[in-house]
């Protein structure tokens, strides 16, 4: 039978590559999105994929869309937990609404969308959930208190769920991006962009596709003796042991 994927935050940037990776690799694919009508359209109607509507700060929302999902395409299998935004400000200036949000979006979403496939996956003793981190959780960036926060926060939650779901057939797994070239990076002034490529030792801003290919490998029924990792995806801007 196919397998159901669904990609939170799916119709742009990294979760669109990832959302055209897996529906390549034979999956049913569902993208959700939050607002942007414009980049969901193209999805579905370039990919052909289902994408669904909602906050991913909402468990509500969440409960929704995976309702949706499973009454269209079946049970979900794998889950890409993608969904991020940035909220940037040094934390002495930083607002609560800062704070709140990101942690919302990056973090709180984490749970929200897990909680909605979980009980599933143990049932049919197979799943794949695949948390998409950030180098700046790993190391901490400047302004990026709640962003980084939020993605060590996700880092943390795959450590956990991964021990407490392996004997059931289920991998929890994180991927940990570096500086990849999408519209959130392509925003940054040029004379900082610039900084950043010369601290990447391979020279180069990642791509979307990069990132892709690690979720597919993750989803792939052969990795199922990963579990509880975090797969380094930086160009060798920070090395981890």
């Amino acid at each position: 039978m196919t397998k159901v994927a669904f990609v939170t935050g799916g119709t742009r940037g990294i979760g669109r590559a990832i959302t055209e990776r897996l529906k390549a690799d034979g999956f049913a694919v569902a993208a959700g999105y939050s607002g942007n009508e414009a980049a969901a359209k193209a999805c579905a109607d370039e990919i052909g994929t289902m994408v669904v509507k909602g906050n991913v700060g909402s468990f509500e929302d969440c409960a929704r869309a995976a309702k949706e999902v499973e009454a269209e395409l079946g049970p979900i299998d794998v889950l890409v937990n993608n969904a991020g935004i940035t909220r940037d400000a040094v934390f002495h200036r930083m607002t609560p609404e800062q704070w709140s949000e990101v942690i919302s979006v990056n973090m709180n979403s984490a749970f929200n969308m897990t909680r909605q496939v979980i009980d599933g996956m143990r049932e049919r003793n197979w799943g794949r959930i695949i948390n998409i981190s950030s180098i700046n959780g790993q190391k901490g960036q400047m302004g990026q208190t709640n962003y980084s926060a939020a993605k060590a926060g996700l880092i943390g939650f795959t450590k956990a769920l991964a021990q407490e779901n392996a004997k059931k057939g289920i991998t929890v797994n994180a991927i940990a991006p570096g500086y990849i070239d999408t519209e959130m990076v392509q925003a940054v002034p040029e004379a900082v962009l610039a900084g950043i490529i010369s601290a990447i030792p391979v020279g180069r801003l990642g791509r979307a596709d990069e990132i892709a290919a690690g979720v597919a490998f993750l989803a792939r029924d052969d990795a199922g003796f990963i579990t509880g990792a975090t797969l380094t995806m930086n160009g060798g801007q920070y090395i981890t042991t």
